[in-house]
């Protein structure tokens, strides 16, 4: 988490323009979460601070290359009374690799319902990551274990294993219990920031279960399309969060997967929805 904290403390480079790097942990491709939320503290930086994030809409165009920094360009679109708008594109190798607008809102009060948290195990009664290491790794292909092994910033505890175990077509939904690896900052930027990076975390999965496979399958070409969020209400981040996910539809090579994610004592902090790609590679 410390390292996620750092890296999401952007360089400035010059106004509206920014510099951020990613881990070097061997893989061939930036974490998409990673580049939203720099994207997003991008933005933050150009955005009076009464006014805080209430929803994104972004594109992934390339994959992002882990050995360089990403710049982020962003564009002061619109300031409003009330709604000030930003645009942000990442650019590696003198191109585009990710595209996002995010809105802004001064606080205000208004209508306030929510859908109800569902009725799944606690965080507790649930499996770590380290007994799954344990119990499950030695015999799982390599693909899973490089996932599985590594040190992340948040903690996941899916409320079923039952995806990663076996080829059963299973409901698209899944419940996730998320949680950060270490102390979040108590500051709303930066909260904001972190949430956004653990959004992308597991969703593009649930699109695969109806179909008894998963990301790990190495005929399978998978990747994140697009990607947008709404924050409902402020969260410190310093529990377990849980992350309700569900696919309505796969079709054309890309499948949809929408998410909610919940406090602990059932405030709906957050709404998630994606469309990745799903294709299968063709044979040589």
């Amino acid at each position: 988490m410390q390292d996620l904290i750092e890296r999401l403390d952007l360089e400035k480079l010059e106004e509206n323009l920014f510099r951020g790097s990613s881990p070097q942990n061997g893989w061939q491709r930036v974490f998409g979460g990673l580049v939203i939320a720099q994207a997003l503290m991008a933005a933050q930086r150009c955005v009076d601070p009464d006014r805080i994030v209430h929803s994104l809409h972004a594109y992934f165009m390339r994959p992002g290359d882990p050995s360089i920094p990403i710049v982020y360009q962003v564009e002061r679109i619109r300031d409003g009374s009330s709604f000030t708008t930003r645009r942000v594109v990442a650019i590696q190798h003198g191109k585009a690799i990710f595209s996002m607008s995010a809105s802004f809102q001064v606080e205000e009060t208004g209508f306030d319902h929510q859908i109800k948290i569902p009725d799944v195990p606690a965080p507790e009664t649930l499996m770590g990551e380290a007994e799954f290491r344990a119990a499950f790794l030695a015999q799982a292909p390599d693909t899973v274990k490089k996932y599985w092994g590594r040190e992340r910033p948040i903690e996941i505890r899916p409320t079923s294993l039952t995806h990663y175990l076996s080829r059963e077509k299973l409901e698209p939904e899944a419940h996730i219990w998320v949680r950060a690896s270490g102390l979040v900052p108590d500051d709303r930027h930066y909260q904001a920031a972190i949430l956004a990076y653990l959004s992308d975390m597991t969703l593009l999965d649930t699109s695969l279960y109806a179909h008894g496979t998963s990301i790990f399958d190495p005929e399978l070409q998978v990747a994140s399309l697009d990607h947008a969020m709404w924050f409902h209400r402020p969260c410190r981040l310093d529990d377990w969060l849980l992350y309700t996910q569900d696919s309505p539809s796969a079709a054309g090579a890309r499948g949809m997967t929408r998410g909610s994610i919940f406090t602990r004592d059932g405030r709906l902090i957050a709404s998630v929805a994606q469309e990745g790609l799903i294709r299968k590679r063709a044979n040589d």
